[in-house]
């Protein structure tokens, strides 16, 4: 019931933040910053736990420093990425004991790239022609897999899908998983029709139903493998949860595994698609 009530409550707000309109990119922009620093401090907090001690503060700073970059110069994101990763290296070579160095600095890069980068294609794809519809493309088929595999894994699942990992997952919930988000994106691609039909863009979805329906598959697969990998490194750390600020999700990274895979999984996908 938690998890449902939480749902109830968060999701209205999210899309609301989604198709809020470009004069509120910035208010967007911030949102997902501030997601990725409470999920960078998460992490980070599993990483103490597997031994390293990452510098808190300066990773934080070096997350918001690639979000405010990417606002103000966004043909510039990977460069700046380049760069805070180096200085990250610096400050652990200087700054941190010596035999904590290679662990602490690992941690601390990774920890950019992972929750820092990864939601940097969230901001690029809202800032796209159609973004919104995007944005709402993405976090419904994820949401939409995440929540059928759920129910059907419980009622149905016998087969483990990846035991050392997440052992409670299965064949059949991944299989429901991929049913779910190809029928939320059949259900988006039909409700972007019906608003055509009365002059609304509200949703726009261009080109083949074929192409939406495949890219549904492709991120779904990323959003389950996104969030074994997110499982992977718990049990490395001997967690169960990456947090509890979230009621009956557990924490913010426990609640955005599946985006961090999928999010530039779709991006680039449409990178892709838009080169040919």
């Amino acid at each position: 019931m938690k998890r449902v009530v939480t749902a109830a409550v968060l999701i209205p707000l999210v899309l609301l933040l989604v198709f809020l309109g470009p004069r509120w990119q910035w208010l967007f922009t911030l949102a997902v910053a501030t997601v990725a620093a409470l999920a960078g401090w998460e992490f980070m907090g599993l990483a103490e736990k597997g031994g390293a001690n990452p510098p808190r503060a300066a990773v934080l700073v070096a997350l918001l420093a690639l979000f405010a970059v990417n606002f103000q110069w966004p043909d510039r994101t990977a460069a700046i990425f380049g760069i805070l990763s180096l200085g990250l290296l610096v400050y652990c070579t200087f700054l941190r004991p010596v035999e904590q160095v290679m662990a602490d600095a690992a941690t601390s890069i990774f920890c950019l790239l992972y929750v820092g980068f990864t939601l940097i294609a969230v901001v690029s794809l809202h800032e796209e022609a159609n973004g919104p519809s995007l944005v709402a493309f993405l976090l419904c088929v994820v949401w939409a897999g995440d929540s059928v595999a759920l129910y059907v894994g419980r009622a149905w699942g016998r087969h483990k899908l990846a035991p050392t990992l997440s052992p409670k997952k299965t064949w059949e919930g991944s299989m429901g998983s991929l049913a779910g988000s190809l029928l939320m994106a059949g259900g988006l691609i039909g409700l972007a029709e019906l608003l055509t039909q009365w002059d609304s863009a509200v949703l726009s979805y261009p080109g083949d139903i074929w192409y939406w329906l495949g890219l549904a598959v492709v991120v779904n697969v990323a959003a389950q493998v996104g969030d074994l990998a997110e499982s992977a490194l718990k049990r490395s750390s001997g967690v169960k949860d990456s947090g509890s600020l979230i009621p009956g999700h557990g924490g913010v990274l426990d609640r955005i595994d599946a985006l961090l895979l999928a999010a530039p999984v779709l991006w680039y996908a449409q990178v892709i698609h838009q080169s040919f």
